[in-house]
């Protein structure tokens, strides 16, 4: 079983490693990639939030979106409900830039689950739901226990 996680978490690696080196052509990084693609769930979110959906510190975070904003992807805006508080929006210019990165997650998705049966797809998504519901329920036993 130990083995398995190993397993998982390799191939993770794996995949984070060839998306960097994709999405490093393209100007961006995986961090900054992981802001978009959050953002393209929920525009308008404030900080704060997207800060601990993504699990990272906000100041981690203060500064990715400083580099996203210096590059004109995103833009601050004051909560009209809390003027310490800032949500995050695209810009026009961040259109192309996530298009050409689900692109490049498209291909190398692809070319990583080449040879895999959509039925196997669909296993693995499964299992994987699984393990990650496994995980958040132990998380939350062991924080009211």
């Amino acid at each position: 079983m130990e083995q398995l996680a190993w397993e998982i978490g390799e191939t993770a690696h794996a995949l984070r490693r060839a998306f960097d080196r994709r999405a490093a052509s393209m100007g961006v990084t995986r961090a900054q990639w992981r802001v978009l693609a959050h953002l393209g769930h929920r525009p308008g979110q404030r900080q704060v939030d997207l800060a601990e959906r993504m699990d990272v510190e906000p100041i981690t975070l203060c500064r990715i979106v400083d580099r996203l904003e210096e590059n004109g992807l995103v833009e601050r805006r004051r909560d009209p409900s809390d003027r310490r508080a800032w949500q995050l929006f695209f810009t026009d210019k961040a259109g192309p830039v996530r298009a050409d990165l689900e692109v490049l997650a498209e291909v190398m998705t692809a070319e990583a689950f080449a040879g895999l049966a959509p039925e196997q797809m669909s296993i693995a998504r499964e299992v994987l739901a699984i393990v990650r519901s496994n995980l958040i329920e132990a998380a939350n036993t062991k924080v009211s226990a």
